[in-house]
């Protein structure tokens, strides 16, 4: 059964009419942790993304504010990802990350997948690990991922992620 969430908290859907909305969040809550997957994506194809039903994409909002999001994604067969997932900054650790990760987790199963997947990396939280964990997955492989600095792309603002040494060429 659902937990009811905490006062003044709401999921709002984010779908293919909003992508500023979109936008502001990923940035919001990614850029601390150097995610840039999203910031590279076309508005016509993030746009397709979210319009998809197999894509479920919710802000959770506090009085109204946006504090964070979260996207499932279930276009692959038997699968849904937990595509993305955070809060801004200023909303860690005061739980609502748990209620927000157990609303998802409640929304991905009620579609009955074969398994819900999570990827992380070494960049992002350093509490995200265990925290999935605590959430019930379980990691099942590692790999290396290489990818040009999305800083000195120009993608991400260079002084965003300091925890990650920017290495000049």
């Amino acid at each position: 059964a659902a937990r009811p969430a905490p006062s003044g908290v709401a999921l709002e859907p984010i779908g293919a009419d909003d992508l500023a909305r979109y936008r502001r969040l990923f940035t919001a809550v990614g850029e601390p942790w150097l995610w840039f997957g999203r910031a590279r994506t076309s508005d016509p194809d993030l746009a397709v993304i979210l319009g998809d039903p197999a894509v479920w994409c919710r802000a959770v909002t506090r009085d109204g504010v946006d504090l964070g999001f979260v996207e499932l994604d279930a276009r692959a067969a038997g699968e849904i990802e937990l595509a993305y997932f955070g809060l801004v900054p200023d909303a860690i650790g005061g739980g609502l990350g748990r209620w927000l990760m157990t609303s998802a987790l409640e929304e991905a199963w009620r579609r009955a997948p074969e398994r819900v997947t999570v990827h992380t990396c070494h960049f992002d939280h350093p509490g995200a690990l265990a925290f999935y964990r605590r959430s019930g997955f379980t990691p099942v492989a590692t790999g290396v991922e290489i990818a040009p600095d999305p800083r000195l792309a120009g993608i991400l603002p260079r002084d965003c992620a300091p925890h990650v040494p920017l290495i000049e060429p």
